[in-house]
């Protein structure tokens, strides 16, 4: 289970490196802009990343369901919560998250076992 999240985090890391050396102005300030978008603020840390997580499962983003999962994580966010942002992802998308949803409760045990 581990070398599921060791691969997704080396991909991530490798390709954004190539995509942020390539000094597109415009890419740059996209990366920055997802950044910012998820510091603190009104909205706590943790509910700006369930919201991204529900919103990358119905937008059926498996590599950002598992970005918003893996932040989840490190923010505290229970197993209970996650379920209850699954529940509310798969009303609001349709039975066509399922597959996704599969996936992403695949990559929820990764990160328990990794505590």
């Amino acid at each position: 289970m581990e070398k599921l999240i060791k691969d997704f985090n080396a991909y991530r890391e490798k390709m954004n490196e190539k995509i942020l050396g390539s000094d597109n102005l415009v890419l740059k300030r996209l990366f920055n802009l997802d950044t910012n978008t998820y510091m603190e603020g009104a909205l706590s840390a943790r509910v700006k990343e369930m919201i991204g997580l529900s919103a990358s499962m119905v937008l059926r983003c498996d590599d950002c369901v598992k970005y918003h999962l893996q932040k989840c994580h490190e923010l505290g966010v229970s197993k209970e919560e996650i379920f209850e942002v699954f529940a509310i992802s798969n009303i609001v998308g349709g039975t066509i998250v399922i597959p996704h949803l599969r996936r992403a409760v695949e990559f929820w045990e990764a990160l328990e076992t990794t505590k």
